[in-house]
C-alpha cells in the first residue's frame, strides 16, 4: 500500500522508534496523527511534519478510544497504525527487597501488551469500513516487540512477558482481519538508540554496541522506520515478526 494521501496514527510518536515512523510516513504523503502521553514531545514531532498531536494513554480505554476519534475527525479512519507506546523497566522476580510488587508486573503488562491490544482493535473496527484498495486492501496494522520476547535477560520478566504477548498476538489477529483485508505484523527491535538507552552513560551504550555481531552499532529509530515503511508498502507481507537486530541474541544477562 501506497500511504500518501492516506490517515496514520502512532502511538508514542513523540519519540524514540515511533517519531521517526511519524516522519517517515509524513515525508510519504501520509496524514500523521502522533498519540503520546507526553503532549509537549508530540506537539514538537507533529510541528516538524505537519502532522496533528494528541494525548493518549493507551492503557486506557476510554482515552484511546477518545484520541482515536479525534484522529478519525481531522484526518478519516486510519489505514497504518503503528504501536510504538510502551516502557521498559528492569527488575528481577525477586531481589534484594524480597519479591517484585505485584503492581509493577501489572502495569509493565497493562502499557506494552494490553496498550498494543487496545489501540489495535479500536483502529481494526475503525479501518474495516474502509474502501477497498488494490487487492482488496484496506489497511495495515504494526506493532512493537522485542528481542527480550525470545532471549529475556534477568530482570526483565515482566518486559519479556509483555513483548512476547504482542508476538503471540500477531498471527490471531492476521488471521482474524484478513476477511477485512486489514494485514498485521510486528517489529522485534534489539538495542535501539532511544531516550531509554540515552540515559545510559557513553561508556555502557558502546559496550552493548560491541555485543552486536553486525554491525557493531546501537540502532538507529530511522531503521526501524525504514522496516515499517516496507511492511506498510509490501501487500504480501502478514502475520509476521520481524527481528531487527543485527543478529544480537541476547545473553542471560
Amino acid at each position: 500500500m501506497n500511504p500518501k494521501g492516506h490517515a496514520a496514527i502512532i502511538t508514542g510518536g513523540g519519540s524514540g522508534l515511533g517519531a521517526a515512523t511519524a516522519e517517515a510516513l509524513a515525508a510519504a504523503g501520509a496524514k500523521v496523527a502522533i498519540l503520546d502521553l507526553n503532549m509537549d514531545a508530540a506537539k514538537n514531532v507533529a510541528s516538524k511534519i505537519g502532522g496533528i498531536a494528541i494525548h493518549c494513554d493507551v492503557s486506557s480505554a476510554d482515552a484511546t478510544q477518545a484520541a482515536i476519534k479525534e484522529a478519525h475527525a481531522k484526518h478519516g479512519a486510519a489505514r497504518v497504525v503503528v504501536n510504538c507506546a510502551g516502557i521498559g523497566e528492569a527488575k528481577r522476580i525477586v531481589g534484594r527487597e524480597g519479591p517484585m510488587a505485584l503492581s509493577e508486573f501489572e502495569r509493565t503488562i497493562r502499557i506494552n501488551l494490553i496498550g498494543t491490544f487496545n489501540t489495535m482493535r479500536l483502529a481494526a473496527a475503525d479501518m474495516q469500513g474502509l474502501p477497498a484498495l488494490d487487492a482488496g486492501e484496506r489497511g495495515i496494522i504494526i506493532m512493537t516487540a522485542s528481542v527480550a520476547a525470545f532471549e529475556g535477560q534477568i530482570g526483565q520478566s515482566a518486559y519479556s512477558a509483555s513483548k512476547g504477548g504482542v508476538v503471540a498476538l500477531v498471527l490471531p489477529a492476521a488471521r482474524e482481519f484478513s476477511q477485512f483485508g486489514i494485514r498485521v505484523n510486528a517489529i522485534a527491535p534489539g538495542i535501539f538508540r532511544t531516550p531509554m538507552l540515552g540515559a545510559l552513560r557513553e561508556d555502557f551504550q558502546k559496550s552493548l554496541a560491541e555485543s552486536v555481531p553486525f554491525p557493531k552499532l546501537l540502532g538507529d529509530p530511522t531503521e526501524y522506520a525504514a522496516l515499517a515503511m516496507h511492511m506498510v508498502e509490501n501487500r504480501y507481507l502478514n502475520g509476521e515478526t520481524v527481528r531487527l537486530d543485527g543478529a544480537l541474541r541476547m545473553a542471560p544477562r
